[in-house]
């Protein structure tokens, strides 16, 4: 059996922080795994912020209320479906993500949570398990699945190195310095091709 593990924000959706930002006038909120490789401290930093700022989960969650999914990103997801098993591997976060997932068609995924306090602030952040997209894509190989791994950013190339192939979607040019070895795509065409190429050189 083959499946398609792929990263949210970034690859199907936009980065939610980065609209955030935007939203709020605050550009030291668009940094992320693109820029920064250690999640913890990008974390702990937007929480500083978040609360400097006094913005709460409510904030947060208005904004993504708004969002959508990238153009063409649930055609994509739908077309995918049809072939290969998908399941979405994010660093993103259970009260984030639940109105994209369901502009997507429900896909399965696989992502943290946050703690707030009463008042909806911030407190905390909870990781499903440390590295959990490589440990993920490591029990789907123990299943015997064959693996092709989808991302953008430092956080995701864990995974694709894991995978049985791994892709680079939109990536910036420091990761793409920094990563030669993964294919480079543009578009959904181009990643649909990539894909099936990859599951096509372990079959």
């Amino acid at each position: 059996m083959q499946i398609v593990c792929l990263d949210l924000e970034g690859v199907l959706v936009p980065e939610i922080w980065i609209e955030f930002a935007e939203r709020t006038g605050i550009p030291e909120l668009r940094r992320t795994t693109r820029d920064e490789p250690n999640y913890d401290t990008l974390m702990k930093y937007r929480l500083k912020i978040l609360a400097e700022r006094k913005l709460g989960l409510p904030d947060i969650q208005d904004v993504i209320a708004s969002m959508g999914p990238m153009a063409g990103a649930r055609d994509f997801l739908d077309d995918l479906r049809e072939s290969y098993q998908v399941v979405i591997l994010s660093d993103t976060f259970q009260e984030f993500a639940k109105p994209l997932m369901k502009q997507l068609g429900w896909p399965t995924l696989l992502c943290h949570r946050l703690e707030a306090d009463k008042n909806g602030v911030l407190v905390n952040y909870h990781l499903r398990m440390p590295d959990q997209k490589r440990e993920a894509v490591k029990r789907f190989k123990e299943l015997k699945l064959t693996v092709v791994a989808a991302g953008d950013s430092y956080n995701d190339t864990a995974m694709l190195g894991e995978a049985h192939g791994g892709i680079l979607f939109h990536p910036p040019e420091n990761v793409i310095r920094e990563f030669p070895q993964f294919p480079v795509t543009r578009s959904y065409a181009e990643l649909r091709r990539e894909i099936d190429k990859a599951f096509a050189r372990v079959a």
